[in-house]
């Protein structure tokens, strides 16, 4: 059975416990009301059990590698341990590598920094910048944006035999929007691919947290994605896969850790010999408590089981849709149509409204924590909004004021800590403000919508 299908009998797990779930916030019409975060595909909350490791470990935080003290040592398994954690969760083969970065941004410039020189890189206009704009170094073709799965598989190959012969190559792919939600067919992408010679890495930023990721299965030779995505504090990330062009390459940064023997030379130079482990690419003093919390995350989506949680996501998925469907005004984003797989991420618009405008509402009004604007995807966003994709677009609101309308949209997204009732809110209050109208008067003030406490409201 597939993990996007569930038993019509099956019961849904409880949402997991994340940090914030009792926390309350004002409504500018009076009162509180309990926070709902749907904004999960810019961060999602960190899971109480993360958490909890970290403040367990705390106290017996120490320096990794060089100190000969217990805490040194403790702290050390305990990082070498993680690695071994997030090798197991994303299935790496026994000769992968996994490094330890500060976001997938931070993953995928690493990876741009170690192809070769000569390499060519594929790369969708739909991906996030994450994965689009780290390849200044290389030479770049990018695609445009496919309409169905096989297109994607069809477009690459078409890109790729066009431009054969060639050296090393390298496709870059998400594997779920961070606009859409939708699934990318990165199994076939791979596999169009290799047959052509070229490697490909997988941004996972937005699929490791919904759906397992196994790069042996999948058979992609990187992947990437971040800690704050998968239900763990800010500031630590991941790229894991093959070593030959992480051993080759010089170290992303230069300094301790990635140095293995520093001699001074007789005519006053320094001879250096780096590691070729993944410390190499990992100088300085790592984010320990950063990197223990990743490995907890991977730990608990694991014993939670994937199947429960895709189940009850897909549960979630179901009814934002039926509930934007049943709204005239709405229109959802898709590349690949309403059928095709999706994690718990959408993107809508509504007619008639500045998204700043409606987004701003759901807060103010609502309680509820969305995003609008172009999402880092400006490419994709304007080609989905029937827009030039190579308009030029500002991250976060336009300055259009309330009531104009503007070229960017709103997302929603959730996960394995959303509860029903959240989405059950969301819905009634898109309903209502497409119906009803805001009930307060809003402005643009730092180039975001506002709530004008100082006007005379509705």
């Amino acid at each position: 059975m597939s993990v996007f299908t569930a038993a019509a009998d099956q019961s849904l797990c409880a949402p997991l416990p994340v940090l914030g779930r009792d926390v309350t916030v004002p409504l500018v019409t009076g009162g509180e009301v309990a926070y709902a975060a749907l904004d999960y595909a810019a961060s999602a909350p960190a899971l109480q059990r993360v958490w909890d490791d970290v403040a367990a470990y705390a106290p017996y935080y120490g320096s990794v590698h060089r100190g000969a003290g217990y805490l040194s040592q403790l702290s050390t398994d305990l990082f070498e341990n993680s690695r071994a954690t997030v090798a197991e969760f994303l299935g790496c083969r026994a000769d992968d590598q996994v490094i330890f970065t500060r976001s997938t941004t931070d993953s995928l410039n690493l990876l741009a920094a170690v192809v070769p020189a000569d390499c060519q890189v594929f790369v969708y206009e739909t991906e996030h910048h994450a994965s689009l704009l780290p390849w200044r170094d290389a030479r770049v073709t990018y695609l445009n944006a496919p309409r169905t799965p096989a297109q994607a598989v069809e477009t690459l190959e078409r890109a790729l035999a066009e431009r054969e012969p060639y050296g090393p190559a390298l496709v870059c792919v998400t594997g779920a929007s961070n606009v859409t939600g939708e699934l990318w067919p990165v199994k076939e992408l791979a596999a169009a691919a290799h047959a052509h010679g070229a490697r490909i890495v997988l941004d996972a930023a937005q699929l490791a947290p919904h759906h397992p990721v196994d790069i042996a299965e999948l058979d992609v030779d990187w992947v990437a994605f971040s800690g704050h995505k998968l239900y763990a504090p800010f500031g630590s990330g991941v790229l894991a896969g093959r070593a030959d062009w992480l051993q080759a390459a010089e170290p992303y940064l230069a300094g301790g850790g990635a140095s293995r023997k520093v001699a001074r030379r007789a005519d006053g130079g320094v001879d250096v010999e780096w590691h070729s482990t993944a410390a190499r690419h990992e100088a300085g003093s790592p984010n320990v408590i950063g990197v223990y919390s990743i490995a907890s995350a991977c730990k608990a989506l694991t014993e939670a089981g994937f199947d429960s949680l895709v189940a009850r996501e897909q549960h979630l998925v179901s009814t934002v849709r039926a509930g934007l469907a049943a709204v005239p005004e709405v229109k959802v984003l898709s590349l690949f149509g309403d059928d095709a797989p999706r994690v718990g991420v959408i993107s809508f618009v509504v007619e008639g409204w500045n998204s700043s405008h409606f987004a701003a509402a759901l807060s103010a009004e609502y309680g509820i924590g969305v995003r609008d604007g172009l999402f880092c995807a400006h490419p994709l966003v304007r080609t989905l909004l029937g827009s030039d994709p190579q308009e030029a677009g500002e991250c976060g609101a336009p300055e259009a004021e309330p009531g104009e309308l503007s070229l960017n949209a709103i997302r929603v997204s959730f996960g394995a800590g959303t509860p029903d009732e959240h989405i059950e809110r969301f819905v009634r209050a898109v309903k209502e403000l497409v119906s009803e109208g805001a009930q307060w008067k809003y402005r643009t003030e730092d180039g975001r919508c506002v709530p004008d406490r100082g006007a005379a409201q509705h």
